[in-house]
């Protein structure tokens, strides 16, 4: 059984983004925007989530719709932080979680998803989708994709937070894995004002994405590409289905950093802001270092989107000059 089969289809509007941060809001933080230094980036520290990244709001509107629905057993696959906050919205509502994770993925996250109560499956990173679907139809349990319908309205409620608090932003840059929280951004942000330029971020050995908007068709890479990047929250090979059509008609660009600039990020927003990111969570940072010139005028919101920092993915202390 799949999420879609009792959630909404179509694109999710404002409404629908409204309705879930209401459901959501006792089980999610509201989290701030911290200015940093000297620039006119401002943070959006979603590290600060009860499961330290962004996944928790599309996680726990999606099995919260769906424990209302009668499904007692949810299944995802995940590179790792969709795991846990599977699990920790599962573990709020009384469903058993199981969660399908990578063998690369960080003992970290695998031990968090544990100890929030999910059965993990560990398989290679090319079998995740098809070891998911296998255990969902097995077991009778309803996959929870990353880019479900409502997994996007729980994440556009981040983007519906950021006006209230910055009304003059120009631009908003959002961390890309496989579009589910651009996806819910964009729509939140251009409801509120369509002349603020909402940016998807990659990394350039993971840019999946960032093809698929330049060719305008949804293009997939080989894991053996996307795997090459440390940002171990960015790695899916293609973006989802349902994403892709929302970042189509909203979005209005993506770019890619270097491992380089994502390791100077993380390193500034812990030095100066004393926030802890994670390669994945670092990415939107980078973007403002590397393309601050080309951004439009204005106040810059970056998604610090998850702070689930691995000790092998600990960034690595190397300046990096702000593009001028």
């Amino acid at each position: 059984m799949n999420a879609e089969d009792t959630a909404r289809t179509g694109l999710v509007t404002a409404a629908d983004i409204r309705a879930a941060g209401d459901r959501i809001a006792p089980y999610v933080r509201r989290t701030p925007l911290l200015r940093l230094p000297g620039e006119r980036l401002w943070v959006k520290p979603e590290n600060r989530q009860p499961t330290r990244s962004f996944k928790v709001r599309g996680a726990v509107n999606a099995v919260g719709r769906l424990a209302g629905h009668g499904v007692r057993h949810v299944i995802a696959q995940s590179s790792g932080n969709h795991a846990q906050a599977i699990a920790y919205a599962a573990a709020e509502q009384g469903l058993r979680a199981t969660v399908v994770l990578p063998d690369t993925a960080p003992e970290l996250k695998v031990r968090a998803a544990r100890r929030l109560g999910a059965e993990v499956v560990i398989v290679p990173p090319a079998l995740r989708e098809e070891a998911c679907l296998a255990l969902a139809d097995r077991f009778g349990a309803t996959v929870v994709g990353s880019d479900a319908f409502d997994v996007i309205a729980g994440h556009g409620s981040a983007g519906a937070e950021i006006l209230p608090d910055l009304p003059d932003a120009g631009a908003v840059l959002v961390p890309v894995c496989n579009g589910g929280l651009l996806a819910g951004i964009a729509v939140a942000v251009k409801a509120a004002d369509p002349a603020i330029r909402v940016i998807g971020v990659e990394p350039e050995l993971a840019a999946d994405g960032v093809a698929s908007f330049r060719s305008g068709t949804r293009t997939a890479w080989p894991v053996e590409l996307t795997y090459r990047t440390r940002a171990d929250g960015l790695r899916a090979p293609v973006l989802g289905a349902l994403a892709w059509e929302h970042i189509n008609r909203y979005v209005d660009d993506m770019v890619t950093v270097t491992e380089d600039a994502i390791d100077a990020a993380a390193d500034l927003l812990r030095r100066e802001l004393g926030e802890r990111a994670e390669p994945s969570g670092a990415v939107a940072t980078a973007a403002y270092l590397t393309h601050h010139a080309r951004l439009p005028p204005g106040p810059v919101v970056a998604i610090l989107s998850g702070g689930n920092v691995a000790i092998s993915t600990e960034p690595r202390k190397e300046p990096l000059a702000r593009s001028t």
